[in-house]
């Protein structure tokens, strides 16, 4: 066997397999600072930027079989420590100083737009455009400051920092553009210069909106739905989030986010207690009542492998008194519309941040919800009166960790706990909005 090497060898790539495949499975190991398809020999080589991510990688590979789209692929350390053979991104020129850059989001577990990248580039100089576009390497963006100076302080400063704790890692290269086109002020683009720009192309809505610069881009339309959230698309590297390995019964691979949940009790339930419910498993992007129908409900998670966790794990739980059928639906998306309440850049999605750790924290309703965000003085007391409506209420337990107050409460049964869950999620607890999820210990 070869002696460990950042560069990772990889065997059996069909032709249906692409550079954006690769990159998905070997991302959430760390940052790839190259990649080189070998189309010829079916082959491909992937420099990581440590050894350490590559042996981080290869380990977690020799207990799961790779494979993508339906074909196993096999990997092993390359006889080369480093790649001489550059893949040049024909936007990028490395290390040549430009005040425009040109970065890739790896591990990007959370959709990123452009009032994200303002945030957390303008702390460096004044930005005057942002562009964000989809490509073979995944989620990019070019940054245009004002100065030179500004877009070199960024870059020293943020290559390979996250945006988020443990995802959305910055791979900041300097760009060869010297201006950037910005024909449009929405979330995928915007000239800071310029705020009376439109946000769309009149009578093209569906349009991703970037005019001519569509194709000096290359920019693939993301539809209605925005900036996309990420398809995380292979369960290996699903699994790397879970630590190692998917529940029972979970494949990874589905990508219909749509769900279709029916057998709801329509006097007790609305959008936000099924946003706290399904918020559980996945970032919620919109809801639907279906009027004509008012037992049954449309919820669109923000990717496919969420949509999976939801429908695994809440296919017949009880809620107010009615068993729950919860099934992937027919529909690829919700329609916005006057009747669909929108909850994509809700601050109240869980997997905004921390998105492995939530993954770990994913289980089917049980008797014991656990209690965080509380206010440092809170009593046992104050948190029996603001959950009794759904007791009885069997146990509670009140502790700190890591200097923060949090609570365990166990009810008679996993109904009443999920209608404490339901109702109370994001409720106002002594000033503090508290956040509640189901706890997978036995007792307290």
């Amino acid at each position: 066997m070869a002696e460990p090497s950042k560069v990772i060898h990889v065997r059996n790539v069909g032709h249906e397999i692409s550079e954006n495949d690769l990159l998905q499975l070997f991302q959430p190991f760390g940052v790839i600072t190259k990649l080189v398809m070998l189309r010829a020999k079916n082959q491909a080589l992937i420099q990581m930027q440590d050894v350490a991510s590559a042996v981080n990688a290869l380990q977690f590979y020799a207990n799961v079989q790779p494979a993508i789209r339906g074909r196993n692929v096999y990997v092993q350390f390359s006889s080369h420590p480093e790649l001489t053979t550059m893949d040049q991104n024909s936007q990028g020129r490395g290390d040549e100083p430009n005040r425009i850059l040109l970065v890739t989001i790896h591990h990007m577990l959370y959709p990123i737009t452009v009032e994200v990248l303002h945030q957390v580039f303008s702390p460096h100089g004044f930005v005057e455009k942002i562009v964000t576009f989809q490509k073979s390497a995944g989620f990019q963006a070019l940054i245009q400051y004002q100065s030179r100076q500004s877009a070199v302080a960024a870059r020293t400063t943020l290559q390979g920092r996250n945006i988020y704790d443990g995802c959305c890692q910055l791979d900041i290269q300097f760009s060869n553009l010297d201006e950037l086109q910005v024909n449009y002020n929405n979330e995928r683009s915007r000239d800071f210069t310029n705020p009376n720009l439109p946000s769309e192309q009149k009578g093209r809505p569906s349009q991703p909106g970037y005019g001519d610069a569509g194709g000096m881009y290359g920019m693939q339309p993301s539809g209605a739905r925005g900036v996309p959230f990420p398809q995380m698309a292979n369960a290996a590297a699903i699994a790397a989030a879970f630590g190692g390995g998917l529940p029972p019964g979970i494949s990874g691979t589905n990508d219909r986010c749509t769900v279709l949940v029916s057998n709801l009790n329509p006097d007790r339930i609305d959008e936000d207690k099924l946003f706290n419910l399904f918020s559980i498993y996945g970032n919620i992007v919109r809801i639907k009542l279906l009027r004509n129908k008012p037992d049954h409900a449309l919820v669109q998670m923000g990717d496919g492998f969420q949509a999976e966790l939801a429908v695994h794990f809440l296919k017949g739980a009880m809620l107010f008194g009615k068993r729950l059928e919860v099934n992937f639906s027919k529909h690829p998306n919700i329609t916005q519309g006057a009747d669909t309440h929108e909850y994509m850049n809700s601050n109240l999605n869980r997997f905004n941040r921390n998105a492995a750790k939530n993954y770990r924290y994913c289980c089917s309703p049980t008797k014991i919800i656990h209690l965080s965000s509380l206010p440092q003085d809170v009593t046992e007391e104050e948190i029996v009166n603001h959950l009794e409506e759904h007791s009885p209420i069997v146990n509670t337990k009140l502790f700190e960790m890591n200097g923060k107050k949090q609570a365990l409460v166990m009810f008679e049964s996993e109904e009443l706990a999920t209608e404490a869950l339901v109702t109370k999620h994001a409720s106002s607890l002594g000033g503090s909005i508290i956040r509640i999820s189901f706890s997978q210990l036995q007792t307290i």
